[in-house]
């Protein structure tokens, strides 16, 4: 079965084949949003549209009269493009797939697609379009699905699970003294790390799924900034890594709810602690934290000098439930992305491995 976007290819494709005077059906095929590559039955190329010139990225007319073999020694085939029109050749000629997807080296998803047989008269017609639009509408799809999924399984988590969890801490803590008396008051001391560990995987479920309204108030930046920073002093000393707080200007001012800005930033601060101590090297662990104006925005960032990450943790960083952390629950950015979006603003990152990581936090200024 072929599409009727292919049906309509085949036709331009075995019209143009029989030498029209007309140049209509070669116009058309030039004109398409899609890369043709037309092969007779003894497996010459006869046609490639522009498109297909442009997504190869090789000289016009540079292909005509080659076969497949001369087309992937072509000397100004990138490899990367040599290795995908193989791999095509291999899924949809070897294997008979109708059809092969794939990411370029610039992040692009393509369909390739191959229609032969009697309506093609022995020559092999393939045709190639990016689908980026459509992977991203499907990943959002997706994610939504996930998030009301999550929506269904975090209201439940907190009824069953929080209640127990807070007589267990509280008979704990009537305890406590008795396994003062037995040297036993360390054991009491993990138990209630451990339950509070549980209450905040629930409290992140919840705020993932549910997140409250902002309550909006004009915020200081210089003031959340030193709240945060004075915060975590003390855990960043025990993890040994140093906080700077670079000099800031004191009138830069957001909108926005407090409480929630001071997640994000505290998320981002711990996340960079968490970075610091998976490193290699034993050099001081550091992490810098300011803010400046440009133009009409604040831009607040979080840099430090830990492991970093490759591109492929990049690409998902943000996605629901995706975590590099044995312990984590992949939900932290996830939830520090929305409330970012939800104020007007955005979170870009930048960051290399053994080098560190830095993020910027992009935010209307308030005159």
């Amino acid at each position: 079965m072929i599409s009727q976007y292919q049906e309509s290819l085949l036709l331009s494709a075995r019209t143009f084949q029989s030498g029209p005077s007309d140049s209509t059906f070669e116009d058309v095929l030039e004109h398409i949003d899609s890369g043709i590559l037309l092969f007779d039955d003894e497996g010459v190329l006869t046609f490639v549209n522009k498109q297909m010139y442009g997504i190869l990225e090789l000289n016009r007319h540079s292909l005509l009269g080659c076969t497949l073999h001369h087309l992937l020694s072509h000397i100004q085939l990138s490899r990367f493009k040599k290795k995908q029109v193989l791999r095509s050749y291999r899924e949809m000629v070897l294997k008979g797939k109708p059809s092969y997807e794939f990411v370029d080296e610039y992040g692009r998803y393509w369909r390739a697609s191959l229609s032969s047989g009697e309506e093609m008269k022995g020559s092999y017609l393939f045709t190639l379009k990016e689908i980026s639009d459509y992977k991203l509408i499907e990943q959002t799809a997706y994610q939504n699905d996930s998030l009301a999924m999550l929506g269904r399984l975090s209201a439940s988590i907190a009824h069953e699970i929080r209640n127990p969890l807070t007589a267990i801490r509280g008979f704990i803590q009537l305890l406590h003294p008795h396994l003062h008396l037995l040297g036993k008051e360390e054991y009491a001391k993990i138990i209630l790390a451990e339950i509070d560990r549980a209450n905040d995987i629930i409290h992140e479920f919840l705020t993932s799924s549910k997140p409250s309204v902002p309550q909006i108030s004009m915020i200081p930046v210089s003031a959340l900034l030193k709240e945060v920073v004075l915060l975590t002093e003390s855990e960043a000393l025990m993890k040994g890594c140093q906080i700077n707080l670079q000099v800031l200007q004191e009138d830069l001012v957001i909108s926005g709810d407090i409480k929630q800005m001071k997640q994000v930033v505290l998320n981002m601060i711990r996340n960079a602690m968490e970075a610091i101590l998976e490193r290699v090297d034993d050099s001081t662990g550091r992490i810098e934290v300011g803010a400046r104006k440009e133009g009409t925005e604040v831009r607040i960032f979080i840099s430090d000098n830990g492991k970093g990450m490759d591109i492929c943790t990049l690409d998902r960083l943000f996605n629901p439930f995706f975590t590099t952390k044995e312990n984590g629950t992949g939900l932290g950015l996830s939830v520090s992305d929305r409330i970012i979006k939800n104020h007007g603003g955005c979170i870009s990152v930048s960051s290399r491995l053994n080098e560190g990581t830095r993020f910027v936090i992009s935010l209307p200024l308030i005159h």
